[in-house]
């Protein structure tokens, strides 16, 4: 890998900072605060971690704009002041870290159908299977073990890593990152039927991944039962989440881990879904919508709603009575504080006067 070596001042044009102190100060390494030393940068994303200024080592820290600069005279260190330190940080660490470039052609130990197409540039590591009829477009890379049923098409720049499956049929766009253990297009869950009588129901649509589309290892998508299963474009997901059949997610959403998405429910644009989130079929979550971790959502949300609070399981004729009166606390809270000022007796006084004969 070719080292990287940067001023400070070329640091601060490629992340669209201002340079306090010597903007000529070379960086050769990104680090962390408490390990940083001569040459590193480091980030300091909010005030309340300024004592750790006192002690770092770096030849320069970025901060963010509320942060206050201590004097650098003398200092030999630099600082890159932006708008965003966190963000300007991972800038910074792309530019430290590309993505490394890989090349070796297609493997002779790979399975390639004839009928399929492997475009320029394609690096195809040994143990891969490319089935009848399968695109692979240019400068894409396929890891050992990684498995293209009949029909799929995949994009230009993508990186499929070992173990990834994407099933007959299925699509992805350009730059999609699958991580190791990806299934793409196994079958949704359907059946019909009950009791003894389970009828599997062929599930003979597709996946369809649009570009610049992340998704972590062991994470699953459904193909259609009908239709299309779609990752919007920029949508990115974590590892060990469940989406099934026939849902559609939007552009730029955030799905963090062990997240379940059931079938046919539609999420809009850059809705984030944290750890944890169940979500039942059929429903709609609107556009840039936020759930917090461990949150059951039973029904529609509508955009820009913020969610959140985890549910413990209940008997369930119980657990459908609570939460049917959950959305009606407030209202009740209040009437019940009307009552205690137009009913002396059963007001706070009153009640405090029970507990304390109670005690007795």
């Amino acid at each position: 890998m070719t080292k990287v070596q940067k001023t400070l001042s070329e640091l601060a044009g490629l992340v669209g900072g201002k340079v306090v102190g010597d903007g000529g100060i070379e960086i050769a390494r990104v680090t962390s605060i408490e390990e940083a030393g001569p040459g590193d940068i480091t980030f300091l994303a909010h005030p309340r971690y300024r004592s750790y200024l006192a002690n770092c080592k770096a030849s320069a820290i970025i901060v963010g704009t509320g942060v206050a600069i201590p004097s650098v005279a003398g200092t030999g260190r630099g600082y890159l002041q932006v708008s965003h330190a966190y963000l300007a940080f991972a800038k910074v660490l792309q530019i430290f870290n590309p993505p490394p470039a890989y090349s070796g052609g297609v493997s002779p130990h790979a399975s390639i159908d004839p009928t399929a197409m492997v475009e320029e540039g394609v690096v195809v590591f040994p143990f891969v299977y490319v089935g009848k009829g399968v695109r692979v477009k240019r400068k894409t890379v396929l890891f050992p073990g990684v498995f293209l049923g009949d029909g799929v098409e995949v994009g230009e720049d993508c990186v499929l890593h070992p173990q990834v499956t994407v099933r007959e049929g299925c699509r992805l766009g350009n730059r999609v990152i699958l991580h190791a253990g990806v299934v793409i297009g196994a079958d949704g869950f359907g059946y019909a039927g009950e009791g003894r009588e389970r009828i599997k129901i062929p599930q003979v649509g597709i996946v369809e991944i649009e570009d610049e589309v992340e998704i972590g290892a062991n994470t699953t998508v459904d193909r259609a039962t009908l239709g299309r299963t779609i990752i919007r474009r920029g949508t990115k997901i974590d590892n060990l989440v469940q989406i099934a059949h026939n849902v559609v997610v939007g552009e730029n959403a955030i799905i963090a881990a062990q997240a379940g998405i059931a079938g046919s429910t539609r999420i809009g644009n850059e809705v984030v879904l944290a750890g944890q989130v169940g979500v039942v079929n059929h429903i709609e979550i609107g556009d840039r919508a936020r759930i917090g971790p461990q949150s059951g959502i039973p029904r529609s949300v509508p955009p820009g709603a913020v969610l959140s609070g985890g549910v413990a399981a209940a008997p369930h004729q119980e657990w459908l009575k609570v939460m049917t009166l959950l959305p009606r606390l407030p209202k009740l809270w209040n009437a019940v504080r009307q009552l205690e000022r137009k009913i002396p007796h059963v007001g706070p006084r009153s009640r405090k006067g029970v507990k304390k004969h109670a005690r007795r």
